[in-house]
């Protein structure tokens, strides 16, 4: 009994740091929760490999059950507190580093080598096995944490409200497709028995258990709410863990609208992500107001695109005069714009749009004294969807209701 305490011990002291030093990122950086992460491959692996104690359910690892399993269960805790685009760094950092271990391995292994500690002669055929041993094990980390991504979305449509449940079969299911994989590997490179296949697990089922109950907790004492769904396709995930195309475009790109001085509509996919996901895992509320100039066509064709371009300076101006500091402007395209709003619910949203239109309607005139009005549909979390998709949606066709209902007006779920 006393081995199986010390388990519960390594566990609790693990759990306990790596949650900490995920709690303070916004104060300590990201970077020192990665590097603790990565710090611990080396001797999770060696544990893995070499260091088992007798249990009474077979011969476990502390490598394995506490490390390794501890180690996956971070990795779906950093996509629930962050994203799959954070989660590839701390992956492909470690792959990078395993194969530069084996790389520099077999360089060492030529040199010849003097003994100056008496009884003490470096293992290089030890560290080359352990590198190979390291790259299998990210490899398969690679693996997991993608099956773990995409199971954690797919449960969460029918467990969206237990969130411990949900992380315990994430991680059920994936440490046994690890501990099979693993197990290949030591069999092939140490002779491992079948027992240790069992034993490692049945505790890593243990830890999914145990970590399990420990996160969920972490989750809501926290005040994390984040029991949205992501809506995306499996393939777009999986996309956001693997490539970097799209934040390369977006941080290649001033992110302005030339013409109108706004936000452009890359930034607004990208910060409207954030913000909606924020407000959602905060509990606070957030609205999206699209607005679409009236009738600009008709500006364009009587008086020429210039008198358009300056009409549309003028709708952004008087927009701006009523913003608040925590409104967030865009150019969505052409003659139509969007507006995010912080902690701004359904009816406040509305009374906002209304001050907005109300203030163009008032000021912006065409070169020959036309009226210029806008019309805005609007969504708001948590009611409209608690995604940038969703929002987009519905506050899309309560725009194009506004215009059926004859323009110059808002329009949002709770006003119709």
């Amino acid at each position: 009994m006393a081995n199986l305490f010390l388990f519960l011990g390594e566990a609790l002291v693990y759990v306990t740091i790596m949650i900490t030093l995920l709690h303070l990122r916004h104060r300590l950086g990201l970077g020192v929760f990665i590097a603790a992460l990565g710090v611990m491959h080396f001797i999770e692996t060696y544990l893995a490999a070499v260091f088992y104690v007798q249990l009474p359910f077979g011969v476990i690892s502390p490598g394995s059950a506490v490390l390794f399993s501890g180690k996956l269960m971070m990795i779906l805790l950093l996509y629930v507190k962050e994203d799959a685009a954070t989660v590839r760094q701390p992956i492909y950092g470690l792959l990078v580093g395993n194969f530069l271990t084996v790389a520099l391995g077999f360089i060492l292994q030529q040199h010849e080598t003097v003994s100056i500690v008496p009884g003490r002669i470096a293992d290089l055929a030890f560290i080359d096995e352990m590198g190979w041993l390291m790259v299998w094990g990210t490899l398969l980390l690679y693996l997991d944490s993608l099956l773990i991504i995409l199971l954690y979305e797919r449960l969460g449509h029918r467990l969206r409200r237990f969130m411990t449940l949900r992380f315990f079969l994430c991680g059920a299911l994936v440490l046994t497709f690890d501990q099979a994989g693993f197990f290949i590997a030591l069999h092939a490179m140490n002779g491992a028995p079948a027992e240790v296949f069992w034993g490692g697990w049945l505790a890593k089922m243990g830890a999914a258990a145990f970590y399990s109950v420990l996160l969920g907790a972490y989750l809501h004492f926290s005040n994390h709410t984040v029991l949205a769904v992501s809506r995306r396709p499996i393939g777009d995930i999986f996309n956001d863990l693997t490539f970097r195309e799209r934040y390369e475009d977006l941080l290649s790109r001033s992110g302005r609208d030339s013409l109108t001085g706004t936000l452009d509509r890359g930034r607004f996919e990208f910060d409207g992500i954030r913000l909606i996901r924020n407000a959602v895992a905060t509990g606070t509320p957030a609205s999206l107001m699209i607005i679409d100039a009236d009738h600009f066509k008709s500006v364009n064709d009587r008086l020429g695109h210039p008198e358009g371009d300056r009409v549309l300076k003028a709708i952004v101006s008087s927009m701006k005069a009523h913003l608040r500091p925590t409104d967030h402007l865009f150019r969505y395209g052409g003659e139509e714009f969007a507006i995010l709003s912080e902690d701004l619910n359904a009816a406040l949203a509305l009374q906002h749009a209304e001050d907005i239109r109300a203030g163009v309607e008032a000021v912006v005139r065409t070169s020959d004294q036309a009226v210029v009005t806008i019309s805005i549909g609007i969504a708001s979390t948590p009611q409209d969807g608690s995604t940038l998709k969703d929002l987009l949606s519905r506050a899309d066709a309560m725009l194009y209701q506004a215009k059926r209902n004859g323009r110059n007006r808002v329009e949002s779920g709770i006003a119709s």
